[in-house]
């Protein structure tokens, strides 16, 4: 008689967890509820649901498309490249355009709201031929706001006038403005005139940016990608008036040139010539976009370059990377510093790693004032720095003539006038690595 109790217990156990489970999960399935206080969607469609989208403004007609690879384009008034950013801003826009609140249910008179005559127009195209149209008014008597309603819907809402913004874009601000369009990631050759100097420049098996022409030379890495950055930045500039833009062509061709700059892809070669007037106002014209176009200062002066602007300058590559072996040499002194581990160590004696640091700094801050020529005088310092675990190794010889320091680097031609200060540091650098402090003895307690 217990026995059965038990399973009648166990039971009613195993029901009553069963019956908390459905409970749950019926719970977890059900959709909360809306909040009756949420501003109300005017539109609510799915980003991959629209095709193209329609703005109408002053009787101008701006028609952007989407493309079957995901591309913007605009149709009308002209087919032109889109901005990829700004055309996915419309887009994404228009996916949940919500309301500030809702005016009126059944809006009798749209004079009052000035949808009569709307000021802005937005047709949303869907793949599957729907047609959404947006229609905008007149601001609010507190401002801040615009009327606006779906074409053939009685209901009036209101929306903040930057979501109005959002979408108020003509042609002009849609297009692509770069007049270079060329793919960074991919970029094969680069190629610069400015200054009456022909320069080339291209990448070495590390990676790294080299100067080509008009001879091989080191390049600073970070001033060709400058360059690469003030070509990306060169842009139409859309705020022009067209009376202006059509004077651009003139005022170019009596401009002086500046700069060309060639850039090659995957895709081809384009180019861009820069010119500058009497007035210091810059203009391009580029391979890539029709017409001639105003440019920034900024962009016409970051390339106005010399071969010098972008030569390196440091005498050491081996940058942040930590040297595994440094061998120096002043005079007749001769010393060797190589790293095991964590622990530097000179003559099969531990150095104090503090003051190998100083001198590794110190090679890493070796840097020219100036290019020249030729140098002079007899070798007095030389410093040989090997890293990337023994892959690269750099000789760096100096020579004094005078009251001038020149350097040279082993295999290279390149003739480095040095600041004699930062020579003297590196020299004394190396003088004071020295063998680390004695362990302190134990104080007795």
């Amino acid at each position: 008689m217990q026995f059965r109790g038990l399973l009648i217990a166990a039971g009613a156990l195993a029901l009553l967890g069963g019956l908390v489970w459905w409970s749950d999960k019926n719970e977890a399935t059900k959709k909360p509820d809306a909040d009756p206080n949420a501003p109300p969607k005017i539109v609510e469609i799915t980003p991959e649901k629209i095709q193209k989208v329609n703005i109408t403004k002053d009787g101008e007609t701006t028609t952007l498309n989407r493309a079957a690879d995901n591309r913007y384009e605009l149709v009308l008034p002209k087919p032109l490249a889109a901005d990829p950013d700004a055309s996915s801003g419309v887009f994404t826009a228009l996916t949940s355009y919500v309301s500030d609140r809702l005016v009126e249910e059944k809006a009798a008179d749209l004079k009052a709201y000035g949808l009569d005559s709307p000021t802005l127009t937005v047709a949303i195209h869907q793949k599957d031929g729907k047609v959404v149209k947006l229609l905008f008014g007149d601001e609010t008597p507190t401002a801040g706001s615009v009327y606006v309603k779906i074409d053939g819907d009685p209901r009036v809402f209101t929306v903040a006038s930057y979501n109005k913004a959002s979408l108020d874009k003509t042609w002009k601000d849609l297009r692509d403005k770069r007049l270079l369009t060329f793919d960074t990631d991919n970029l094969s050759r680069l190629e610069l005139t400015a200054k009456g100097a022909a320069m080339e420049f291209g990448k070495n098996n590390n990676g790294d940016w080299q100067i080509v022409k008009p001879r091989p030379l080191r390049a600073d890495g970070n001033q060709v990608e400058e360059l690469l950055r003030k070509l990306r930045d060169a842009k139409m500039d859309a705020s022009l008036p067209e009376s202006e833009e059509k004077s651009l062509a003139g005022k170019f061709g009596g401009a002086a040139v500046v700069a060309t700059a060639k850039a090659t892809d995957a895709a081809g070669t384009q180019s861009i010539e820069v010119r500058k007037d009497k007035d210091g106002n810059f203009y391009a014209k580029s391979s890539a976009v029709e017409g001639v176009h105003k440019l920034s200062a900024d962009v016409g002066e970051g390339v106005s370059k010399t071969l010098d602007d972008f030569r390196n300058r440091k005498l050491f590559d081996f940058g942040w990377t930590e040297p595994g072996r440094i061998d120096v040499k002043d005079g007749a002194a001769a010393r060797t510093f190589a790293k095991s581990g964590e622990n530097w160590t000179s003559g099969g004696k531990e150095m104090d790693s503090t003051s190998v640091q100083s001198l590794v700094d110190k090679l890493r801050e070796m840097s020219a004032i100036k290019f020249v020529e030729a140098g002079g005088g007899d070798v007095m310092f030389e410093a040989t720095v090997a890293s990337a675990d023994g892959k690269r190794t750099e000789k760096v010889s100096v020579t004094k003539a005078g009251n001038a320091y020149y350097a040279t680097r082993a295999g290279e031609p390149s003739v480095y006038e040095l600041d004699g200060k930062l020579v003297e540091d590196v020299r004394r650098a190396a003088a004071d690595v020295k063998a680390p402090p004695p362990p302190s003895s134990e104080k007795k307690k």
